[in-house]
Formats: C-alpha cells, sequence, structure tokens
C-alpha cells in the first residue's frame, strides 16, 4: 500500500501533510475520485460529515453535533490525522497552530473535529491546483 501511494502523484502530495499518511492518502484520494466534483473545497467537509447539523424551529436556533455524513471511513481516517497533528506531530504549521489555539477554547475532541474539516479542505485544494502542503499558510482555508 505505501510503495503504491508513493507512485500515485495525489497520494504524494497528500503525504506532504505532517499527520497524513499513506492510508489516509490513499483512502481520501480514492473518495474524492475528480477534484472537479466539487465547485469550492469548502463544500468537502459538509460531505464527508465534518460538519455541524443545524436545528431550526419558531425562535430555535442552534447548531448541534457532526452530520455524520459520507464516507465513515475516510472521517475516521481524517479524525485521526487531525489528532496526531494536534498531539505528535512535531512539524510546526498554521493548521497545527490554529488547532492548539481552538484546543483551549473548545476541548480536544471538539479541535479536532474542526481540524479534520479544514483538514478535508485543505486536501481537496491542494489535489484541486497540484500543489504540495505549505506550512506557513496551512490554516487560511
Amino acid at each position: 500500500l505505501v510503495a503504491g501511494a508513493r507512485q500515485n502523484q495525489a497520494c504524494r502530495i497528500l503525504m506532504s501533510i505532517p499527520g497524513v499518511g499513506a492510508i489516509t492518502a490513499t483512502s481520501f484520494a480514492t473518495a474524492i475520485e475528480d477534484p472537479g466534483n466539487f465547485k469550492r473545497s469548502r463544500s468537502v467537509g459538509a460531505w464527508l460529515g465534518l460538519t455541524t447539523r443545524r436545528y431550526q424551529s419558531g425562535e430555535v436556533d442552534y447548531d448541534g453535533h457532526i452530520s455524520r455524513r459520507g464516507d465513515r471511513q475516510v472521517r475516521g481516517l481524517l479524525f485521526e490525522a487531525a489528532t496526531v497533528i494536534l498531539t505528535r506531530s512535531s512539524a510546526e504549521s498554521g493548521l497545527r497552530r490554529w488547532g492548539l489555539k481552538l484546543r483551549e477554547r473548545v476541548g480536544f475532541k471538539r479541535a479536532a473535529v474542526a481540524v479534520a474539516r479544514k483538514l478535508a479542505v485543505i486536501m481537496h485544494a491542494m489535489l484541486k491546483t497540484g500543489t504540495f502542503f505549505d506550512r506557513s499558510i496551512g490554516a487560511a482555508a
């Protein structure tokens, strides 16, 4: 699997992100298939079920838990990659700094889900443009 991922250009691009390995890169690239299927990279987070559900009725309006739509395995792998970015990754990036700041406010699990969503958006944008991960602008997505 690792050898196959190293030969695939899309997987090599995705594996340039600290915390994203061969399994996560292969699963994400396979699930997305064609990056042109999405008009905006932000749509990928919702497609994978990493955005909050919204409940509205009368005067009541609140965001709930994540919607859990889309591919469960890819969502889990992105959550694990986000966990690695927040805990074990020694590579400093804008995404990691943003996630650690968020973790102080909302707790670890919510921050990890937010980083996973942002990671999916970044990964889609990287596949669309064919560029490797830039650590300085990791949180701009």
